[in-house]
């Protein structure tokens, strides 16, 4: 469990890194680009490797329901990443939507998984996301909401990348992990 942990720590260290240091930041430069990439890089790298190697107590188990619900929830999130660099009706609403959609993925999967592994990780990452954007709304002060046009075509656009990720994500879940439909 404890690599598992530290991908964790590693991925919101990596994250804060620029606003709980930003002097040591600013004179890293451009290389200071890569050497967060590769942290991050790293951060899930020992998640993976935490995950899989960790054996937890089960507090609950997924349900059909549970299963059903999870999916939609990951649909929607994979929507609001996709629609999150286009001007759509929802970045219209949403301040971060790429946030959202990763808190809303982790969420999702902390439904349908209870044991204790998944709880460090979804819920740490969830939690990294919520205080992402508690952080980013102080730094940032007021938000005003855009007000851009709405073509359908970028709607349309990000409904379709969406359900595309979703079916080659369902595809490689099934093939390397837990089966997404149950």
């Amino acid at each position: 469990m404890i690599w598992l942990v530290l991908g964790v720590a590693l991925w919101w260290a990596a994250h804060f890194f620029k606003r709980l240091a930003p002097r040591a930041r600013a004179r890293m430069g451009e290389r200071g680009k890569g050497a967060v990439a590769l942290a991050l890089v790293v951060s899930i790298v020992l998640m993976v490797i935490g995950y899989r190697m960790a054996d937890g107590t089960v507090y609950w188990s997924r349900t059909p329901a549970l299963t059903g619900i999870n999916n939609l929830l990951v649909l929607l999130a994979f929507y609001l990443f996709a629609a999150s660099g286009a001007k759509t009706w929802i970045t219209r609403h949403l301040r971060h939507p790429q946030l959202t959609a990763f808190g809303l993925w982790a969420g999702a999967h902390l439904l349908v998984n209870g044991d204790t592994e998944s709880l460090v990780l979804f819920g740490g990452l969830l939690a990294w996301a919520v205080a992402e954007i508690v952080t980013l709304n102080r730094i940032e002060g007021p938000w005003t909401r855009p007000a851009h046009p709405l073509p359908v075509r970028k709607e349309i656009t990000s409904a379709v990348a969406a359900l595309v990720l979703f079916v080659v994500v369902a595809l490689i879940h099934g093939w390397i992990g837990p089966r997404p439909f149950g």
